[in-house]
Parts: structure tokens; sequence; C-alpha cells
């Protein structure tokens, strides 16, 4: 399609998904509609609005990591104006713990790939010699596969197969694939956790970097993307939500709290469960619909502690020792006021995030808070930990689908000419990670382009 084609699409869901269909659709010269039911834009990565004792504050509903392989979401905030070199903190690849813990301290050094991999297992503090050689063991095996398995299994067999032994497991891979999948070693896929090995693990140095957001999920990316889309002409309409998206000869009639808007094609990029229920009126989408029911999710916690001002962590990001049978609930730690640098505004603010947090999630949220300052004065070494000012738990009940093998997930084309779908679960050989979610949204968008093309 030229640039000048300036076909009307509708772009259902402001999430990173959506808004990743709406820039590359608006950037190609069509006129765009993006509609949002919430009133801001970015889905489960946002900033949301909490009562503390000092009034109002804006907190991320959950703490994110990227890593340096993202391209299409680097690729898309550079487009919208973002600079990340300013908007993230960038960390070696890493899996550091409390020093005062002394469980393990590994640290990529900034060599060239693979070097850089071999030289932080030689350092690692905290391993035997029998953990250093199973790593190696694994990394090369999994290097001479290409990354990839032709028969899914879960993770924890997958580790089993490669005899990781299990101060290993406990240290590195189980909070990896937590981390990564938001699903436990023993239901999750283990093919999609050897695709994340594979751009961590397994990529150039700069690939595997951590980058740590300096500011609020909102100024990283919906709000720049909000602006960049006004700026082209593109309608934003959050408070608004779709009732319905039903066939009108060659075009699509959205329905909405505002009437009735008619387009010539549209984006779903609403969560799964919502998708289904848009389209479970269309005959021809009931297999797509059977994909989206059959998702399972995780939920996802994020316990915010604020202490006096100054109070810091010795690291801006670490892992914690999880034993929720003990009461030890967190898993990695982030000093938010290391992370904001000289703006301040999160100085002494500590989030703590409970991927997989089933069990948590069902704990009082005033009794999880204090199981996790406690957890984590006992594994700093820093009893001033245990009495936060002021606490704030946030919850995604469904953050994310659950990563198991072998799991069926649906195209971005559907069986429907000018309807797409996107979102971090569309199939790809990423778990539901932003990245994920961006490249839907941008493979949903040139689907729909290439298919307009005279």
């Amino acid at each position: 399609m030229s640039r000048t084609d300036g076909a009307d699409v509708a772009v259902v869901g402001g999430g990173w998904a959506g808004c990743a269909a709406a820039v590359e659709l608006a950037a190609a010269g069509c006129r765009v509609t993006l509609y949002e039911a919430a009133r801001m834009l970015g889905g489960r990565a946002r900033a949301v609005e909490v009562k503390g004792p000092a009034g109002e504050r804006r907190l991320d509903n959950g703490q994110h990591i990227l890593l340096g392989a993202y391209r299409d979401s680097l690729k898309l905030l550079r487009r919208v104006g973002v600079d990340p070199r300013a908007a993230f903190l960038r960390l070696p690849l890493q899996m550091r713990y409390p020093p005062a813990a002394r469980l393990m301290d590994f640290a990529a050094p900034r060599l060239p790939a693979p070097l850089h991999v071999l030289a932080a297992l030689l350092g690692a503090k905290g391993l035997e010699r029998e953990d250093k050689l199973a790593l190696a063991r694994f990394s090369t095996s999994a290097r001479w596969m290409g990354w990839q398995l032709h028969a899914d299994c879960s993770v924890a067999e997958l580790l089993e197969r490669f005899d990781q032994t299990p101060r290993l497991q406990r240290l590195l891979w189980a909070p990896l694939c937590i981390a990564a999948l938001n699903t436990p070693p023993e239901r999750a896929s283990a093919r999609v956790f050897l695709a994340v090995l594979r751009d961590s693990l397994g990529a150039k140095r700069a690939a595997s970097d951590m980058l740590l957001p300096r500011v609020l999920l909102d100024a990283l990316f919906p709000e720049a993307a909000r602006a960049w889309l006004e700026r082209r002409g593109a309608r934003v309409l959050t408070g608004t939500r779709v009732s319905s998206v039903v066939p009108d000869g060659a075009r699509w009639r959205v329905g909405n709290d505002a009437g009735c808007l008619v387009h010539d094609a549209v984006v779903v990029a609403a969560p799964p469960w919502q998708a289904a229920s848009l389209l479970r009126a269309l005959p021809p989408l009931a297999q797509t619909c059977a994909q989206l029911d059959a998702f399972d999710y995780e939920p996802i916690s994020t316990v915010y502690l604020q202490y006096e001002p100054g109070t810091r962590l010795p690291l801006p990001f670490c892992a914690l020792l999880d034993a929720p049978d003990q009461g030890l609930w967190g898993q990695f730690a982030f000093d938010r006021g290391q992370l904001d640098g000289d703006r301040g505004e999160q100085d002494g603010l500590l989030a703590i995030v409970v991927s997989a947090a089933g069990d948590a999630a069902a704990q009082p949220q005033e009794a999880l808070a204090c199981a996790v300052a406690k957890q984590l004065a006992d594994a700093f070494a820093m009893p001033v930990l245990a009495a936060p000012r002021w606490t704030q738990v946030i919850t995604e009940k469904r953050a994310t689908f659950a990563c198991t093998p072998g799991l069926a997930r649906p195209a971005n084309a559907t069986a429907l000419p000018g309807l797409f779908l996107a979102g971090d679960y569309t199939a790809s050989d990423y778990p539901a990670t932003l990245e994920a979610a961006v490249r839907s949204g941008v493979q949903a968008a040139q689907a729909l382009l290439k298919g307009r093309k005279p």
C-alpha cells in the first residue's frame, strides 16, 4: 500500500501491541483510530494512581525488565521520540543475590560474546565446580542445538535432561524461567525458554544487556506514542469501550460507547479474553475463539515499600531466594530510587516482584507486604527494611498467559479479510513480554498493509 492510500483503520486496544500497530499504520499513511476503554494507554504495562499517606501518587502496575535484544521495542521507542539511553539503566547480564546472603553473584563483564558469559561463569561466586561445569555443558549443548527443541517439554524436564545441579536450578534456572515466562519450571515451555536464553546467554553482549526503566511505564512509551499519533492526525479515543466488531460489506462497523464508526480494516489488540468476546459472534472465527478461550493465566504481584529518603540497596536490582512455604515471596528487588537518578521522585522506594504469584495474591495485602519487608531485612542484613513507612501491593491477576509446552497461539491474520489480531499472546517464539506485544502489533500492521497493496 502506498503512503497516500489513506486506508481508515481501527485499532481496538491501547496497550503496547495496539500502540505499536497504530504507529506502524500511521507511519504508512493510514488514517488511524485507536480505541482504549481505560482513561490512559498502556494496557497491562502502565502507571496507576494509588493513595498513600501523603495523598495520591503514581506507581507502575508492575516492574518490567527489557533486554538489549528487544530490537522492535527499542526501534519503536526511538520512532516516537524516546531516547533509550536516557530512558533505561543498562546493566550487563547478571543474576546477583544480596551480598549478605552469600548465595550467588553472576555478572557478565563487558566483553565480546561469548567471552562475556565465559568470564561471568569463571568469576561467579557461590557456585561450586560441578555447578559451573553443568552450566557450561548446558550452554554449549543449547548453542549446538541452535537453542531449539523439535519436541517441546517442560523446563524442569529440560534441566533434568542436561543434568543441571539442584543448586543451579534453584539459584539460576528457576528464577530466570519464572521471570521470563511467568510460569513455574514444572509447567513452563522449554522451547520458549530456550528462545529467551538464545537472546540472553546466547546473544551478543549488547543484546544480552538488561534494561531497567528509569521512568514510569506510561512515560516510557504510551504517552509518547499518543503524542506522536495525534501529531499525525490519528484519533486516540481513551475511555471508549468497543462493544462490537461487525463486517459491513468490505468494511467493518466498530460499535463503541459513542455510537458506531465504519473502518476499512480492524486490528483487535485487546487481551485474549476481551478479543474472544468481540469475535465470538463471527462464525468463521470459531477456531480462533477456541484458541483464545484455551489460555490459562498467571498473576504477578508487585510489592512497593516506601522508606526514608536516602534508603538504598547495595544493588539497583538483585535476585531474592523465594520459598513460599517459609513466607519468602519476593523473587526480585528493584531500588527505584537508584533507577530514578537525579529526579528524586522515587527516593527510598523499593519494588519487589512476585511472578507466578497465585499463592502470594491469595494473601492479605498487608500480610504479604510485611512478609516481603522482613524477607528484605533478612536478605540484606538491614533491619531498617523490616519497617517501611508505607506499602502498596499491586496484583495483575491475568498478567500473562501461562506459557506451557505445545501451547497453540493464534496468528495475526484471521479467517476474515481486513481483521487482524495483535497481542503478546499471538504466535511467536517469545513469552508474554513487551517485546512480544510490540512485535505482534508491528506484524499485524504489516500484514494489513500487505493485504491492501494493489
